[in-house]
């Protein structure tokens, strides 16, 4: 397989052969807005994933600011007085939508904010919350844990982890584009000709993991994660996901929730569970426990891995999970 993108870390061999196999109108304004062109324009960016896409489709033309930075978890997030400074001094705001971030309109009025909204998610084609989970019918009706009066973080009708299939991802490169184009005219050539070889190497890294996957059995294609964050990623890849909680990292599922999960991962014989960055893996570990399943390591969900590390791109941490589940449901030699 073709190695385009080079990024390789793994302590264990067998990820590391995978991993290296396989790296190889969306503006909503307040009010009619172009930035004067003295300096880079100010952007914001709601959390780590679309801080990233920003970067690259922006590259020098930018400044940048990201709210909820590298494994911070924007369920539970709070703004700052830091946040609301920023957001104040800033032209351009880039989201994700679908109801993620909640906090946020809290703090668009908190810093007066009356500039441009890029809202990435602009086009997706969304994953509703009443679907069959990740695209087979639910079992036991404990996928959808969080969506409940209980206090937990609502996502309303959708799914809004959309950036979990790289088709998505390339819409939102898209919409960045165009919206930074339109507040800052004078730098549109360059920001439409890096989201289009940002693209370019999203398409490759989709056709790698899609010809990794061909070597693997549909029916043993399983695995169990914290929370609900996988679904269009197994749209694509036609990998099943089964979550101890629901779609917010904040939901607590009960006693009787873990029990039906190490149930059905024991009829079903899951390959694998994964631990997500931003959130606590005890629950993950009981039930690897009590299955007896591999520990497959760390997904990235919700947010980037820190900067030193190989899941800090959005494309790094694409490569990442692919080579960590592929690593986990690989026959066994």
């Amino acid at each position: 397989m073709a190695k385009t993108l080079g990024i390789q870390r793994f302590s264990i061999p067998g990820r590391r052969r995978i991993l290296a196999a396989l790296a190889g109108g969306a503006l909503a304004m307040a009010a009619p807005f172009a930035w004067a062109a003295d300096g880079p324009l100010r952007v914001v960016a709601s959390f780590s994933i679309i801080g990233d896409m920003v970067k690259e489709i922006g590259g020098e033309h930018v400044a940048l600011t990201t709210i909820v930075g590298p494994n911070g978890d924007a369920h539970s997030f709070e703004p700052t007085p830091r946040d609301v400074q920023a957001l104040s001094q800033a032209q351009v705001l880039v989201i994700n939508g679908m109801d993620f971030e909640g906090w946020l309109p809290r703090l668009i009025k908190a810093a007066d904010f009356e500039g441009a909204q890029v809202l990435a998610s602009k086009g997706v084609t969304p994953r509703q919350l009443n679907d069959a989970a990740h695209g087979k019918p639910s079992h036991d009706g404990h996928d959808h844990h969080g969506d409940d009066d209980s206090g937990h973080v609502h996502h309303g009708d959708v799914d809004p982890h959309a950036w979990q299939s790289l088709g998505n991802g390339m819409i939102y490169a898209e919409n960045i584009a165009d919206g930074l184009s339109l507040a800052d005219p004078e730098n549109q050539a360059s920001y439409k000709k890096r989201a289009q070889a940002y693209i370019e190497k999203m398409k490759a890294l989709d056709v790698e993991i899609r010809q990794a996957l061909d070597a693997i059995p549909a029916d043993k294609r399983k695995v169990i994660t914290s929370h609900d964050a996988f679904g269009y990623f197994a749209q694509d890849y036609g990998i099943q996901f089964l979550s101890i909680a629901g779609f917010s990292s904040k939901a607590e599922p009960s006693a009787r929730d873990v029990a039906a999960i190490v149930d059905l991962a024991r009829k079903e014989g899951i390959a694998g569970v994964f631990i997500e960055n931003t959130t606590n893996a005890k629950l993950v570990e009981q039930v690897a426990r009590e299955t007896k399943a591999k520990v497959g390591g760390t997904l990235y969900s919700d947010a980037l891995a820190p900067a030193d590390q190989p899941a800090a791109t959005y494309l790094g941490m694409f490569t990442w999970n692919a080579g960590q589940l592929l690593y986990v449901l690989q026959p066994t030699q």
